[in-house]
């Protein structure tokens, strides 16, 4: 049985977000060692979202809850996040919604700002970091690959990729309206990562040519000369700060990375608030980092305005509904066939079970038949008989596994046969990544 223990911005607060993404070990590998029922674990964790993929041996006695328990206690060892401090902040899904939700999330429909890019790498990377600590199952790796499918489906067959927009490009055009000629801006973009990467993308897109940056893990240089612009060690940074318009965070360092004093202190009399007719340009500083990279003081500094992920949150832009209801649509049709699939699977070995037993009885009476000096002809109407009574037991089994029933054919062949058929063997997990 799979199930998802979800934190995001839908149930939680940034406060609560931002202490769940930084953890001090790998948060898979202790649910997964929790119990044995504990089949495998992935675990998702973006700027806006916590989610633990458990897999659980469905036969066992409230495997939900034990999955729950094992997804909490990780939490709560790796963060320091007590589970009493989760009440209300998370939701469980179990059984086939987990797959629609995965699908969903993955397509960007559960995001900040519907349709955005970046989630489907973080899907992505979420598998492939479980490969690496050995937390994957054959049914999560299932659930993933179809979830990147699906992901697939959505972005070539609607407009929701072009209806949404990444955080970064919106928390631009939040910035468009204070800013008169993005090419006279002096920026400082501080991170090196896929984010800063992408903002630095964005940036030119708008015009802005007069580029730095500062990695605090010191990786600046090497970023700089890969896309052509300036850079400044740890030394220059404050300098840099004072000078830029505009400066960007996105950044995995722990701790604030800019804070007032950076500015050369806090608040002061802001000349430009009380005296408009003298109001110089103002600075502006977007953190788009979880953990937060900035000092909430920043806002205090004189002449500077702060823009974070919370107030991004609450400008994103209304969903286009028409490619929003298509996307859905995909997705929850990718979400049943998955279910489907999965069903068939599970009711295999009860299938493999009866045919298994028929063509026992059928041999011996073929053996008899044999030794009796049969021609061939009984054999061949014994082998046509056994087929002709197979098929609708084979047909039904399907019928009943796609409506969710596998368990009453199970406890069927049991009742009439003495059947009980053991789990089927899981299919090898999948080696290649996951298709972008």
């Amino acid at each position: 049985m799979l199930l998802c223990v979800s934190a995001s911005h839908q149930t939680a607060s940034f406060d609560l977000l931002e202490r769940l993404s930084a953890p001090t070990d790998p948060i898979g590998p202790v649910i997964a060692a929790h119990d044995d029922c504990v089949q495998g674990a992935v675990v998702v964790s973006t700027c806006n979202r916590f989610e633990a993929y458990v897999d659980m041996d469905e036969p066992v006695t409230a495997a939900s809850a034990v999955g729950v328990e094992a997804a909490l206690m990780a939490i709560e060892a790796a963060t320091g996040v007590d589970a009493s401090q989760l009440d209300g902040s998370y939701r469980v899904i179990a059984g086939p919604a987990v797959a629609e939700h995965l699908f969903a999330v993955a397509s960007g429909l559960e995001s900040v700002v519907v349709g955005e890019g970046e989630i489907a790498g973080q899907v992505r990377r979420a598998l492939a970091e479980a490969r690496e600590q050995g937390t994957t199952s054959p049914e999560l790796e299932r659930l993933f690959q179809r979830a990147s499918e699906a992901q697939r489906d959505v972005k070539n067959s609607t407009a929701l990729g072009r209806a949404g927009r990444s955080l970064v490009r919106l928390a631009l055009d939040l910035a468009d309206s204070r800013i008169a000629d993005w090419g006279m801006l002096k920026v400082l973009l501080v991170g090196t990562g896929a984010y800063a990467a992408a903002t630095l993308a964005a940036l030119r897109d708008r015009g802005a040519a007069d580029i730095t940056v500062h990695s605090p893990s010191g990786r600046g240089e090497r970023f700089a000369r890969k896309h052509g612009i300036d850079w400044v060690e740890s030394a220059g940074y404050p300098a840099a700060a004072r000078r830029a318009d505009l400066v960007i965070t996105c950044t995995t360092a722990e701790g604030h990375v800019l804070s007032a004093a950076t500015f050369g202190g806090s608040a002061g009399p802001d000349v430009a608030a009380s005296c408009p007719a003298h109001a110089a340009p103002r600075r502006l500083v977007i953190d788009l980092g979880l953990p937060r990279n900035v000092d909430p003081d920043v806002a205090t500094a004189v002449g500077t305005d702060l823009l974070d992920l919370e107030t991004i949150r609450l400008h994103a832009p209304l969903e286009e509904l028409q490619a929003t209801d298509a996307a859905r649509a995909l997705v929850l049709d990718a979400a049943r066939r998955f279910t489907v699939v999965g069903e068939r699977r599970a009711v295999a070995p009860a299938v493999t079970a009866l045919r298994e037993h028929a063509f026992g009885i059928l041999e011996e009476e073929i053996a008899r038949a044999r030794a009796k000096g049969d021609d061939g002809r009984t054999e061949q109407a014994l082998r046509h008989l056994v087929g002709r009574l197979l098929h609708v037991p084979t047909a039904r089994a399907h019928e009943l596994a796609e409506s969710g029933r596998a368990t009453d054919y199970v406890d069927a062949l049991e009742a009439l046969f003495g059947l009980r058929p053991e789990h089927a063997e899981p299919d090898a997990p999948v080696a290649q990544d996951l298709a972008g």
